[in-house]
């Protein structure tokens, strides 16, 4: 574990206070300028595999139980 000298973070602590908080107009001017860079695919990577064709699957006990102690969707 690292340790942070105290001196460090109230400097820090100091720096955050005195900016101003970012506004809405500039997170959607940082989503406008970042738009470009985002890359969609033109067809779908894969398509749904049966599970006729699934083999080899075990689910450790432990994790089978933790799924079957949670509640279901909705409840």
């Amino acid at each position: 574990m690292t340790v942070i000298p105290k001196d460090v973070v109230l400097q820090r602590r100091a720096a955050f206070s005195t900016e101003a908080p970012e506004s809405m107009e500039s997170l959607r001017g940082d989503c406008a300028r970042m738009a470009p860079h985002w890359v969609v695919p033109a067809v779908a990577a894969t398509a749904p595999v049966p599970p006729s064709l699934i083999h080899g699957i075990s689910v450790p006990p432990a994790s089978a139980r933790l799924i079957d102690g949670m509640s279901e969707y909705g409840d």
